[in-house]
């Protein structure tokens, strides 16, 4: 019974990482592709891995508890991750699609300050390598 219900967790598992790698080649930038593969790479990970726990739980305590472990870990970093993914491409200026219909941060006070410093920095590097060229 507990192979059974732990086959039937990873079968489903594997069919949300399956539409999450699909999400990363067909959605239309990086934000959509983040999105894609936080949720349903998170949710398809976790389910293997409960489903191995489920399956396991009978014959290796070990197992379980190790599996149990990775799915709380997955769940605590995938997200934060994505998260700080997202927000550097969006401060290094990276476009949304499109499609996009709304962009909240577009225009707001710290981008603006944060973009400005990273130009100046971007810039004087580029100064000093042009002085090490000539050099």
């Amino acid at each position: 019974m507990n192979e059974t219900i732990g086959s039937l967790l990873i079968g489903i598992g594997v069919a949300f990482d399956v539409l999450g790698c699909l999400g990363l080649v067909r959605l239309p930038d990086v934000y959509n592709r983040l999105q894609a593969a936080t949720k349903c790479v998170t949710l398809g990970t976790c389910l293997i891995l409960v489903g191995v726990a489920v399956a396991a739980a009978p014959q290796s305590t070990a197992m379980v508890i190790k599996a149990l472990l990775c799915t709380g870990f997955v769940l605590l970093t995938s997200p934060v991750g994505a998260h700080a993914l997202a927000r550097g491409a969006y401060r290094s200026g990276v476009p949304l699609c499109d499609q996009s219909v709304v962009d909240e941060y577009a225009g707001s006070e710290p981008l603006r300050g944060y973009r400005a410093a990273s130009t100046a920095t971007v810039r004087d590097r580029e100064q000093t390598d042009a002085k090490a060229e000539t050099a």
